[in-house]
């Protein structure tokens, strides 16, 4: 039996693969995915097997990522519930999609494990929120569901009920951020700076901003007042954010996600 099997290999999973390379053998994954061409390219540019069918998939390994599309999700476990057994655990990356519904739908006793990661998982910069009942896992497969957390950036455990606010900080906040490496860049391009050059200073600039919120440990307030001396640039631009209403458009954006997060939800439960 291997390790690790992912069902569905998107962006996401391909994210997600390329982390767990880093911390797991070849040897020890297998993936299915409905793209047969792309999947035996993928297969021999890492060496991971490719089978060509979910159940077989399934049936190989202990720790299962399902890694396929809302959409779909509910008509996959209805393929791969016969060959689903106790000793295995399924990791869902699904939103919207509640342990409960998921245990429900397959019928039979198996352990779920809830995750929200997110795209810069590529480049093992990730942060994923994970809920799961730990005491249903022993010592050595809570560090295996670590490690393969932590094999492409950083994980918190986080109660199921909050799963909904995951997404609104990380899960689609990489969109929002984006955006404001693009808007920074265009201020910088209306001044005459070459727009290649601008990306590149802004990103580097979020990319240092958030190191120092994550090694200083220091509140974010405390290091926005550090750049902002009496009278300078940094406060003036600061003043400007705040009278366009920067914080409450981040506040509502996520109100909106949660929102969007919630209703899905929903329905999911209603069918």
């Amino acid at each position: 039996m291997k390790s690790i099997g992912f069902i569905g290999m998107g962006n996401m999973g391909g994210a997600m693969l390329r982390g767990l390379l880093k911390v797991f053998e070849p040897e020890e994954i297998v993936f299915s995915r409905k793209d047969k061409e792309k999947g035996r390219e993928l297969s021999e540019g890492t060496r991971v097997a490719f089978v060509e069918n979910n159940k077989e998939c399934a049936s190989m390994v202990k720790y299962l990522i399902l890694a396929v599309k809302p959409q779909y999700f509910r008509e996959v476990l209805e393929e791969i519930r016969p060959v689903l057994g106790e000793e295995q655990i399924l990791i869902s990356i699904a939103a919207g999609i509640s342990i409960e519904k998921i245990k429900k739908d397959i019928g039979k006793k198996v352990r779920v494990i809830r995750a929200m990661p997110n795209t810069p998982a590529l480049l093992g910069e990730g942060m994923t929120g994970v809920c799961y009942d730990t005491s249903d896992y022993t010592e050595g497969e809570r560090a295996v569901i670590r490690h393969i957390f932590e094999s492409f950036g950083r994980m918190e455990i986080v109660n199921e009920e909050l799963m909904n606010a995951v997404i609104c900080v990380s899960g689609s906040s990489p969109a929002y951020v984006y955006l404001f490496i693009e808007a920074l860049a265009d201020g910088a391009v209306k001044y005459g700076i070459p727009r290649q050059k601008a990306y590149e200073m802004a990103a580097q600039t979020v990319l240092g901003a958030a190191k120092m919120v994550l090694e200083t440990k220091e509140h974010p307030g405390v290091l926005k007042d550090r750049v902002c001396s009496p009278g300078g640039t940094t406060i003036a631009g600061v003043a400007a954010l705040e009278e366009h209403g920067f914080r409450n458009a981040v506040l509502k954006a996520c109100d909106s996600c949660y929102k969007k997060a919630e209703d899905m939800e929903k329905k999911k439960e209603e069918h």
